[in-house]
């Protein structure tokens, strides 16, 4: 793989938990080569990196129970992955009625959208009310 679909593949096994910058990837890439456990080449004006038999023997000798990006989306909060995996699916519907829709249902959208953030802030201020208190005036009760 070159690099750009390393931080791809990272970010789609930690289901979006972990995006690396390639000013953290390619250091790392050159750590694991000047170590001879990966190797890069050229392909198409792009550098591949593939695993060394160096590498495969490091891996063999150092067994996990799992891979880390298995570990970190198990360890991560459920609540944070649901709404992550919300917004990512509001924002595709978003994308789509941008691509897509008509002046009228981009206007809508846009109204949706703006409603939903006032929603979300007065979900929070919920929070923030002293116990025993009734929520301000016009938050949602459900």
């Amino acid at each position: 793989m070159h690099g750009y679909e390393m931080m791809q593949e990272l970010a789609e096994r930690t289901q979006g938990l972990w995006r690396p910058s390639p000013g953290s990837l390619y250091p790392a890439l050159q750590l694991l080569e000047d170590q001879g456990l990966v190797r890069s080449e050229s392909a198409d004006g792009r550098r591949q990196f593939t695993l060394t038999d160096e590498g495969r023997a490091e891996l063999k000798a150092r067994p996990r129970p799992s891979a880390p990006w298995e570990t970190m989306v198990h360890q991560a909060d459920q609540g944070d992955m649901a709404l992550r995996a919300a917004l990512h699916h509001v924002a595709v519907a978003v994308h789509q009625v941008a691509e897509a829709g008509t002046d009228e249902q981009k206007a809508r959208a846009d109204a949706l959208l703006k409603e939903l953030r006032r929603q979300m802030y007065l979900l929070l201020a919920e929070t923030l009310a002293p116990q025993g208190e009734a929520p301000a005036e016009g938050t949602p009760l459900a």
